[in-house]
Parts: C-alpha cells; sequence; structure tokens
C-alpha cells in the first residue's frame, strides 16, 4: 500500500492565535482521513502561542502533521516556500493559518482532479466576519475553465489545489521579497502552465476570515508597497503572456483592482512627493500595458482617475476624487447621441484626454443615475376640475437632454432596481403614455438639469409612481423620484360628477409615490354596508 499522502497542505504561521486553532481543526477533521493527508505548518516566528498550538497538533496527529519553526520572514512567501521542499503529497494546497474549510473540501478537489486531469482546481470561497470575497467565479461546476475566458484572474489568491509534479517540474516558488501579493505570480504561473484548470461551486470548500483587528497583511500595506508588488506581479505576468487579448484579459483585474485602488479617497492625504510617485508608478505600467481595448472595457470611473495619473495631472485627479467623494458621480454630458462623465479634464486643454476617456462604453449607470436625481419640489395645481401635480426634479444629466420626461408608472419598481434605485429598460421596452408639460434649464453651476412637469391626474383609481426616463448612451433608464426628506403637499379633493381624493406620498425606499381614488365607490358591497347600518342610525334617532 502506498503511503504517499493524496493531499500536502501548506499553513504559513504567524500570530494567528486563537484563529489557528479553528483551521487546524478543519483539517485534521477532514473526509478525506488522515492516511490521505499531510499538512506541513511552518511557524515563521510567531511571539504568540501559535507555535505551542502547532506542536500540540503535532503531538497529537503524529505522521499527518508536521512542524517546522523557523525565524520571522516578514511575509508568508517563505515559510510556504520551505513547506514545498518538504512536501510529499500528490496534490498541495495552501491555507491562511486564520481561514478554515468546509470537513468534505480536500475529499471533493482530490477527487474533481483525478476525474478531470485537472492541475488546479479552485472551490468555493466565501468571507466571514466582513471579509469580501468576490463570487463569480462560483456560480456552477466547471471542470475546464481558461484564465483568459473567465473571473479567474479576479481569483489569484493560492488557495487552491495544485498538482505538486506541476510545481516541481516548473520550480514554482513564491517570491520571497514581495511583502503584498506574493501568491499572484505563483498562481498566474501555474495558471499558465497548466493543462486544465476546473472550478467546483457546488460546496463552501473555503471560508476566509478577516481578523477581528482586521491585521491580516493584506489590510497592512502601504501605498507605495502595493504600488512596487503590483509592478512586480505585472512584469512577471508579461513574461509569460504575450501582448494581446489574453493579456488584457489578465491585466483587466490589476488595473481594475490594485492600481485603481491607489487612487481612492485615501489617496488625497497623502504627501504631494507620494502622490506624484503614485502617479508616475501607475504611468509606467499604463504606458507599456494599458491597451486601447483595454481601457475601453474598463468602467469610466477608474478609466478616467488612471488616465489623470498617467497624464501626469494631480491637480484634475484629486479635484476628480475629492469632488465624488463629497457630492457623487459627477453628470453625464450627452452630445450627439454619446454620454461623458463630466469629470475634471473633460475637453480641458491642458489635460489633453481624448473624449473617449470619459465616454460610458457600454456601462449600465443606473446607480449614478439615481444618485444624481433628486425631488426639488412637489405641489398641487388645481383648475377647475382638473388637478395635477406640479415637480420638479434635478437630475445629473447635461446637454442633449431631450429624452428627459417625467412620467407616473402604474406598476412597481422590479426587485432588481431595488438596491440601485434605477433600471436599464430591456431593448423593445415601452414607457408609460406622456402626461403633462416639460420644461427642462441648466442647473445654476452646470452639475445637473432642472426637469419641471404637469402631470394631471386621471379621475380613476390609480397608485403609481413618478419616475424620470432618460437617454444615455443608448439605453434608457427608468429613475424613481426619491424625496429625500422632501415634505409632501397635502391630500387634495377634487372632480365633477365623482369626487376623486388625491394624495403624494413617501413609500418605505423614499420614493414618490401618487395615489387616486373615488371618496366613496357606489358598489354593490358599499351599499350593502350603507343598508346595514340605516336602520341602526334610525332606531338611535327613535329613541
Amino acid at each position: 500500500m502506498s503511503t504517499t499522502p493524496d493531499v500536502t497542505v501548506v499553513v504559513a504561521v504567524y500570530n494567528t492565535m486563537p484563529y489557528l486553532t479553528e483551521c487546524l481543526n478543519s483539517l485534521v477533521g477532514q473526509t478525506i482521513g488522515l492516511g490521505r493527508l499531510e499538512v506541513v505548518a511552518v511557524n515563521d516566528g510567531s511571539t504568540d502561542d501559535s507555535g505551542a498550538e502547532l506542536d500540540r497538533f503535532a503531538e497529537l496527529y503524529p505522521g499527518t502533521v508536521k512542524v517546522i519553526h523557523q525565524e520571522n520572514s516578514g511575509g508568508p512567501a517563505a515559510p510556504s516556500n520551505r513547506a514545498l521542499e518538504v512536501a510529499t503529497g500528490r496534490f498541495v494546497y495552501f491555507i491562511g493559518s486564520d481561514d478554515y474549510l468546509g470537513e468534505e473540501a480536500l475529499e471533493r478537489m482530490v477527487a474533481c482532479a483525478d476525474e478531470h486531469g485537472s492541475d488546479v482546481v479552485i472551490g468555493k470561497m466565501v468571507g466571514t466576519n466582513g471579509r469580501y470575497v468576490r463570487q463569480a467565479m462560483y456560480k456552477k461546476n466547471d471542470p475546464d475553465v481558461s484564465l483568459y475566458g473567465s473571473d479567474l484572474p479576479f481569483t489569484l489568491s493560492n488557495t487552491k489545489l495544485f498538482r505538486r509534479e506541476l510545481v516541481e517540474q516548473h520550480k514554482l516558488r513564491f517570491p520571497e521579497d514581495l511583502p503584498v501579493g506574493s501568491d499572484q505570480p505563483f498562481t498566474i504561473e501555474a495558471c499558465v502552465r497548466a493543462a486544465r484548470i476546473s472550478v467546483l461551486g457546488d460546496y463552501t470548500y473555503y471560508y476566509a476570515v478577516k481578523r477581528g483587528d482586521a491585521s491580516n497583511i493584506t489590510y497592512r500595506a502601504d501605498h507605495l508597497a502595493r504600488l512596487r508588488c503590483t509592478t512586480r506581479i505585472m512584469r512577471h505576468a508579461a513574461g509569460l503572456i504575450e501582448a494581446g487579448p489574453r493579456r488584457d484579459a489578465v491585466f483587466k483585474r490589476h488595473f481594475t483592482w490594485e492600481l485603481a485602488k491607489l487612487v481612492q479617497d485615501d489617496f488625497l492625504p497623502l504627501d504631494p512627493g507620494t502622490q506624484r510617485e503614485l502617479c508616475t508608478g501607475i504611468a509606467e505600467l499604463a504606458d507599456d500595458y494599458l491597451t486601447d481595448e483595454l481601457r475601453d472595457s474598463l468602467d469610466v470611473k477608474r478609466r478616467v482617475r488612471i488616465l489623470l495619473a498617467q497624464r501626469g495631472a494631480l491637480t484634475e485627479l484629486l479635484k476628480a476624487i475629492a469632488d465624488e467623494a463629497e457630492h457623487g458621480a459627477p453628470p453625464f454630458l450627452l452630445d450627439g447621441g454619446r454620454a461623458f462623465a463630466a469629470y475634471p479634464g473633460l475637453r480641458a486643454p491642458v489635460v489633453q484626454l481624448p473624449d473617449r476617456a470619459y465616454e460610458l462604453v457600454g456601462e449600465a449607470v443606473p446607480g449614478r443615475l439615481a444618485n444624481g436625481t433628486r425631488l426639488i419640489s412637489a405641489e398641487w395645481e388645481q383648475k377647475g376640475t382638473a388637478l395635477s401635480l406640479a415637480v420638479a426634479v434635478r437630475i445629473g444629466v447635461i446637454g442633449d437632454t431631450d429624452s428627459a420626461v417625467i412620467r407616473l408608472a402604474r406598476t412597481a419598481m422590479p426587485n432588481s432596481a431595488d438596491k440601485a434605485a434605477a433600471r436599464r429598460l430591456p431593448a423593445g421596452h415601452q414607457l408609460p403614455d406622456p402626461v403633462g408639460e416639460f420644461n427642462r434649464v441648466l442647473e445654476p453651476g452646470g452639475g445637473g438639469t432642472i426637469l419641471t412637469a404637469r402631470i394631471p391626474l386621471p379621475a380613476v383609481k390609480v397608485k403609481g409612481g413618478v419616475r424620470v426616463y432618460v437617454d444615455v448612451a443608448g439605453s434608457t433608464y427608468e429613475i424613481p423620484i426619491r424625496t429625500r426628506g422632501l415634505p409632501m403637499p397635502l391630500a387634495r379633493r377634487w372632480g365633477d360628477t365623482v369626487p376623486y381624493r388625491a394624495s403624494a406620498n413617501v413609500n418605505p425606499k423614499g420614493r414618490l409615490v401618487i395615489t387616486t381614488a373615488p371618496l366613496w365607490e357606489p358598489t354593490p358591497s358599499f351599499r350593502a354596508r350603507v343598508r346595514r347600518l340605516l336602520p341602526r342610525f334610525k332606531r338611535k334617532v327613535v329613541r
């Protein structure tokens, strides 16, 4: 009988008590069984009780748990490399020492690799204690996924099952001089070299824990360290993947994630020298790797910030970040059927960025449109027996706003629109009938458009939401009007033959809703209730 374990689990450990105990328990409790399992834990100079806890498990599970103690190396790369030197399993799996596995995880992943001949198997990972883990990769089981045609570039941690023969054949190791992201070069190269990559989304394999003290190394790196690490990672990947769509597919992750995170709100308080150094580093990577196709695939917010950094337009970059932090997304400039986000630098000669840098390119923006839309005023207007609701609404759109109208819709917004409070209507949509009189004027300061309307209310029973419809970059968006605490006009009575009551209300989501109904309805059930009440009323009068 072979004594070679099926899988070696590598655990790099540094001061992770009490999380370490749960991690180790999840390993020795795996359904794959102790006989098929090897755990190699490397204590990287811990100063808490982690070393003692590792020794306790090694004593409890001799032959399965192997412990190596070494001086602190400053990161997880060196202990992981040390573990690879002694690993004997057919496969190797890496786990953070503050994380833990589902009890069937290893058995399921090894079975998948054996069935499909997979060199890399990715099991579904979820975050705990508020840790974010992107889920797009885990929608379904797929025995053969591509690094270039899937969400895999956004899942480049080493928390995967790797065929050890592949690791040793290509001498894959972790760069020990990267304080963060040292697993990315290893994972990228393994996926480039792999004959087959499989993903399993039918079970929770890995639980990624955010520590209560937020001390995971990812949360400790400063801006310049992150820039240096990202540069090394991208240079390494460029040496493996030739320029073209495949490289773009991988580098989309780095431009939208690592590099874009360098120019978020926390960029503002950095000293000017650090800000300029970050812009220079981003510019070098953009000059080398940001193709036109990759540029157009980025969302407009990230694209503008990266291109301003590339251009060295620090003043405009700082203003773009500060304005959005304080006021939200800028308005959209509509021009000739195209839409441009009016960030600083748009059509500014001093910046000299093309319009394409600011253009919406195949991007849905319901959240941005909704956040830029607010009710300014609402009041009743009655002429004779006709009642209208006069409203003024500010929308975050300027330029060609002839398509912007306010209408009364009688259907509820779909659940898919709840979070963004707006939605892009599907092709072939049918809008509510146009009603009312409209007027459009540019908001003072040019931050948006003021849209006014008088909406005549129908003398029928109706409950509907007041919404803006606007065409942006070839798509029509439906935006409910949020009142943002504005008091609504009091209910009104109107009508001729049949009196009606109208009210303007705010629903639980803060949206303006109009309700009209007859003051009474002469239905059979209504008449029956009246007849039952009349005798009682007459008896009371007689007494």
